[in-house]
């Protein structure tokens, strides 16, 4: 089968068919980088420079070969698919050598980082609560708890609707939930920020 990438990814990718086989290589490592710890905007800026080019156009670069090899591991390319894919994408022989050699001996690292993106997480099914204090002998040492029945589903098959649930008890105090609540919102804000969404569109 041949791989169908998107109008945007092959416009990012479009600036490496005319680079020489070296640089081409340099944008492998990037990209192999980009995986392993995320983007690396230090190294952006000296690409940059040296190819007379903004930096955002190096990491859309980038972005755009990483998609590739995602795109081409997730639907499990062979070297002979993989080969023709590149060639439709405008690349030379030469750079398809390089290119195919880099994706047959990265391929079970970025299978991988796949798995760990992929693997199914509990998520938020529902959650009761309660306050709950001490007996009226103790009101001078009271501190009002909060007692919470977390329950988490978790994807057991194939199907949508095999799930197991599993309900976890939790208690704690007004402060240290008040704290519990800001850090998740900041965790919130941060999924939503733009280097995430970088990262989570590298791998649509």
């Amino acid at each position: 089968m041949l791989l169908s990438l998107k109008d945007d990814h092959k416009q990012h990718i479009s600036l490496l068919i005319s680079q020489p086989t070296n640089v081409l290589q340099d944008f492998c490592r990037l990209a192999l980088d980009y995986l392993r710890k995320g983007p690396t905007p230090k190294l952006y800026q000296t690409a940059a420079q040296k190819l007379d080019v903004q930096p955002e156009i190096i990491r859309n670069a980038v972005e755009g070969l990483v998609n590739l090899l995602v795109e081409s591991c997730r639907h499990q390319l062979s070297d002979i698919d993989f080969h023709d894919t590149v060639l439709t994408l405008g690349f030379s022989e030469e750079h398809q050598e390089t290119l195919e050699s880099f994706y047959r001996g990265k391929k079970q690292e970025i299978y991988d980082v796949l798995s760990q993106l992929t693997l199914d997480q509990p998520h938020y099914h529902d959650l009761e609560w309660r306050f709950e204090v001490a007996s009226r002998a103790l009101q001078h040492q009271v501190t009002p708890l909060i007692t919470m029945n977390l329950a988490l589903e978790t994807k057991t098959g194939l199907a949508s609707d095999s799930t197991t649930t599993k309900n976890i008890v939790l208690q704690t105090d007004p402060t240290n939930l008040v704290h519990i609540t800001q850090v998740l919102e900041e965790a919130l804000q941060e999924s939503r920020s733009q280097h995430s969404r970088r990262i989570q569109r590298s791998f649509k």
